[in-house]
């Protein structure tokens, strides 16, 4: 669905190329970006570059493919990243986690391991995720080993690497090497996320992650950070020209690295309050701009990354289903083909879930359902029902609805239709209690998927080794 027409899109394009070319975008503390871009024509001055009109957008679609698999360690389990498919992945970044029993705290590589364990679990998220919360009591220049470790040993869908350094973007690479078993040029196995410093910059840490997956043919996700009226200016129009011109530099820019490596292009775009300055969520504005960025995506010819389910509230109450609704609808309505915190963003993002993940995954399911579209098959017409059923009887017993009744609709895991009495007798839970149980349920049925005993024995020697190699640091 596009919301505005060739013309507005048009005037948007102009004015990123405007920002390209007269304003610039900075690339900080990274000589090497500076040097490629000299060769390829832009001017430089100092670290901020300037970009002849169309120079990054023409190198951009002249390299960047326009799809791409992602290969998990289970093949049945890799995903299309582009075109009209739609990959769901989990939260991402929260330093805490909450639950029901134990409110809100800190996040552990236990929840780490466990939020793995659940997406793995949930058939709605295609996609195990990155930093799916921040183990806080893992030392911080290590636990990057441990949560790689974790998404290639307790689950075997597509996973994210480390962009908090170079070097832990080059052991994500070495240990997607070792678990699948080889040189990975010939397959793109990560695809990891990298934020502008918006507004207009790059930063040495992300651009030294984003360099080193580019060599390696791992994808990036190229996305501008905002929050309109901090990071951009207040308006959606404003927000879409900027956030189109950061993007286009970098991929543009991983296209002077390696041409033809993966590139996504990516938004992280909601509004503040303008009376206190708190990030707020599922607010119409935002939804405007996701849809305006992926039109604009579509028209550049690279996968586009946005939306989730959003909510600034600390509960998985009505505030959070109303919010996160109010993501998720823009993000399927508009196509967009790569879903960051699809499931269990809580609390403005600083907080995962466990409940949250839960209520989030069931309503993927149903978006599954709703971008089928309509069947139209003779089974769809359902003419023959017509035809058999007596003039003025119900539908219940005809052979079309007793063929059709298990698969007819999309039925929730959690969510109560039934009676007042029945609900009562069976506790008068809510949709958080019932989702408490289910995380539960999830875990204590939890089986790990299979793992050649050599290659895992191979992983935690890798790991053991870069550990012992490094003193802690504590952040």
């Amino acid at each position: 669905m596009d919301l505005l027409d060739d013309e507005g899109l048009e005037l948007i394009e102009r004015n990123a190329e405007t920002i390209l070319s007269e304003v610039g975008i900075a690339f900080q503390d990274f000589p090497e970006a500076l040097d490629l871009w000299r060769a390829a024509g832009a001017d430089t001055d100092g670290e901020l570059v300037r970009f002849p009109p169309g120079l990054c957008r023409r190198i951009v679609q002249d390299n960047a493919p326009a799809v791409y698999t992602q290969h998990a360690r289970n093949p049945a389990r890799s995903v299309k990243v582009g075109a009209d498919a739609t990959v769901f992945a989990p939260n991402y970044g929260s330093p805490f986690v909450m639950d029901l029993d134990r409110g809100r705290r800190y996040a552990t590589l236990e929840d780490f391991e466990n939020v793995v364990k659940l997406a793995y679990s949930l058939p709605q998220l295609h996609h195990s995720g990155g930093t799916v919360c921040e183990p806080v009591d893992v030392p911080v220049n290590k636990r990057h080993l441990d949560m790689v470790y974790a998404h290639l040993r307790y689950s075997d869908k597509p996973f994210m690497g480390s962009v908090t350094a170079a070097s832990r973007a080059a052991d994500s690479v070495e240990m997607a090497r070792i678990a699948f078993g080889g040189n990975l040029a010939d397959r793109t196995v990560m695809t990891s996320l990298i934020n502008a410093s918006s507004p207009m910059r790059w930063d040495a840490t992300m651009l030294g992650a984003a360099t080193t997956y580019a060599r390696a043919n791992q994808a990036c996700i190229i996305s501008p950070f905002i929050l309109a009226g901090a990071m951009s200016p207040v308006t959606v129009a404003g927000l879409a020209a900027q956030a189109l011109a950061e993007a286009l530099s970098g991929m543009a820019y991983l296209q002077l690295v390696r041409p033809g490596a993966p590139v996504v292009f990516g938004t992280f775009a909601s509004s503040m309050s303008m009376a206190t300055g708190a990030p707020t969520f599922g607010t119409p504005e935002a939804g405007q701009a996701i849809y305006v960025m992926a039109s604009l995506a579509r028209r550049v010819g690279v996968p586009f990354r946005s939306g989730g389910q959003f909510t600034s509230s600390k509960l998985p109450d009505a505030q959070a289903a109303y919010e996160s609704a109010n993501t998720l609808f823009p993000t399927v309505q508009a196509g967009v083909n790569f879903v960051l915190h699809a499931a269990g963003w809580q609390e403005g993002g600083l907080a995962l879930g466990y409940e949250k993940l839960i209520l989030d995954a069931d309503q993927l399911g149903a978006m599954e359902v709703w971008a089928r579209g309509v069947d139209t098959s003779d089974n769809g017409q359902a003419m023959e029902a017509f035809r058999t059923n007596a003039h003025g009887d119900h539908f219940l017993g005809n052979p079309h609805t007793l063929a059709n009744f298990e698969n007819a609709f999309w039925r929730s895991d959690l969510c109560d239709a039934a009676s007042y009495e029945q609900w009562a007798e069976e506790g008068s839970l809510s949709a958080a209690q019932r989702a408490n149980a289910r995380w539960k349920q999830l875990l204590a049925g939890y089986e790990p998927p299979p793992m050649d005993g050599a290659v895992d024995a191979e992983l935690r020697d890798y790991v053991a080794r870069r550990k012992a190699e490094m003193p802690d640091e504590i952040g």
